[in-house]
């Protein structure tokens, strides 16, 4: 693709952007080094305008501050191109856009990462790595595929895994910060978007070897024992967060570096830890030290980690022995370090996730259950019609099917019984999960709901992906039409037009249940 990109200067105050394209059939757009066309001509000029007048100085490491610019776009262009055909297979339900071409941009910038380490150490043999919590396994196929040997370990396995074929190596179990979880022979340990484990693992690599080194993308929000809690209310929760692991691989005896990808994802710094500040005779004294952080991390205050992120090594080296010193001084330690028949284990009360994810999102609530208050609500939205006087005689003669009146979510809640509510709260999101899970019947929007009125469904103007098309076409009319069910006026839509089913008669059977007979 050929890319022309014009702006002129009208005034010294007016600009005007033109962009002129020439694509080719199999061009992608990632939306990282080349973005999408509609952005370019929405978005790029008022984006120059604000960072031309911006001032102010960002809490983050400049993007790719680490490596060479230039061999990064190279290789992630060679990547890309290897590894597109990803995105049309993918087999998951999460965005495989977003998901592959992430992936190819961390592994990218691994590469990169262990090539200028192995000129610097003068090592001829490629790095060996273990990803921690590496979910669809996607970035352990792409570092295996470019000859570095490796695993990923995950307590979960993932349809797609058995797409890769046997060059890579994929385990499924639980990963536990005890003695009986180590990896000695391991050159690097990968973190991305590992979650609970995100702070345990500078503390895995530190005992691991003296030569093991870590990488992690922080993601979700993780302490040693659970959620992380917040203590610094002048930051932002995010770089709270990327201080208290920062901090931690200080205290495990790591120069950690920080970075930031180039990769769709508003959580995009990593942190590094790639030498040691202490020499290897030191290695008793400063997992001791290690025990005891862990140990007192949620009783002892100590100090604060921006006083550790942005200091000189020395001053850091002074930092961490202040908040270990504390901490071992005190006697409010309530974890204590016991042992198992397999080992030393680093904290009692660890829960690592479970292997079936609990379904919290209103999906596994009872049918007649999501059924009696869909209907509740959708009657409450109609009633509200009938309730509220009519000045405009003429506009209910030119439109005779009742769409509702709009009421905040608030409203809806005080109009249910208390152990539905009681119910719902149990469920990640409550009563607004559930309205939009059922997108059929309802809009919710800036916390208000009402009735979805098809007629006004507008088409994409974006061309959604080959892998949501083909759903889309395998869906039509494997549903019956709740409107034309349940609905005063039934459908605003004619038979020809609606997605849904107006009837048993126009009912299609789905691929899903299809494939599941042809299976039995």
């Amino acid at each position: 693709m050929k890319e022309n990109i014009r702006l002129r200067s009208a005034t010294f105050t007016k600009f005007d952007l033109h962009t002129l394209k020439r694509m080719n059939e199999n061009w992608v757009a990632d939306g990282i080094v080349y973005p999408k066309i509609t952005w370019l001509g929405n978005e790029l000029l008022s984006k120059l305008a604000k960072w031309s007048t911006e001032e102010k100085q960002s809490e983050f490491k400049s993007t790719l501050s680490l490596i060479s610019v230039a061999k990064y776009s190279q290789v992630y262009q060679e990547l890309k191109e290897k590894y597109k055909e990803m995105v049309k297979v993918w087999p998951e339900v999460t965005d495989p856009e977003k998901f592959v071409y992430e992936d190819v941009a961390i592994a990218t910038y691994l590469l990169i990462l262990w090539e200028e380490e192995r000129a610097v150490k003068r090592l001829s043999k490629k790095q060996s790595f273990v990803d921690l919590g590496c979910g669809n396994g996607l970035l352990v196929h792409i570092l295996s595929n470019e000859g570095y040997p490796g695993r990923g370990i995950d307590v979960r396995r993932r349809k797609i895994w058995d797409m890769y074929g046997p060059q890579t190596h994929l385990e499924e179990r639980a990963i536990r910060p005890d003695d009986s979880y180590l990896f000695p022979d391991v050159d690097w340990l990968i973190g991305n978007h590992s979650d609970e484990l995100t702070p345990w693992i500078p503390v895995i690599a530190a005992r691991s070897s003296y030569s093991c080194c870590y990488f992690v993308l922080p993601c979700c929000f993780f302490d040693f024992h659970g959620k992380y809690n917040r203590r610094q209310s002048q930051k932002t929760q995010y770089r709270e967060y990327l201080d208290f692991v920062t901090q931690v691989g200080f205290v495990c005896g790591f120069s950690v570096e920080e970075d930031c990808l180039r990769i769709p994802s508003t959580k995009r710094v990593c942190l590094i830890g790639k030498s040691r500040t202490y020499p290897p005779m030191q290695e008793d004294r400063i997992d001791k030290k290690r025990t005891e952080y862990i140990n007192n991390r949620q009783s002892c205050t100590g100090v604060t980690p921006d006083k550790i992120v942005g200091s000189s090594q020395r001053d850091n080296d002074h930092v961490v022995n202040h908040i270990i010193d504390q901490a071992a001084g005190s006697e409010c330690a309530e974890n204590e370090t016991k042992t198992d028949g397999s080992g030393r284990i680093w904290l009692s009360g660890f829960q690592p996730r479970e292997k079936v994810e609990q379904v919290r999102n209103c999906a596994a609530l009872p049918r007649d259950f999501v059924d009696v208050v869909v209907l509740t609500v959708a009657s409450l939205l109609l009633n509200a019609t009938q309730e509220k006087p009519c000045d405009h005689k003429l506009d209910v003669h030119l439109n005779t099917w009742n769409q509702g009146e709009s009421l905040s979510l608030r409203e809806v809640a005080e109009h249910l019984d208390k152990e539905t509510l009681k119910r719902l709260k149990n469920e990640y999101g409550g009563l607004q999960t559930l309205l939009k899970n059922n997108h059929q019947v309802f809009e919710v929007l800036n916390g208000r709901v009402q009735i979805r009125d098809w007629r006004e469904e507008r088409p994409s103007k974006r061309t959604k992906p080959e892998v949501k098309r083909r759903f889309s076409a395998e869906a039509f009319k494997t549903r019956l039409c709740w409107f034309f069910i349940h609905h005063p006026d039934g459908c605003s839509l004619t038979s020809e037009s609606c997605p849904y089913a107006h009837g048993i008669e126009e009912l299609r059977q789905s691929q899903i249940m299809k494939k599941k007979k042809h299976a039995q």
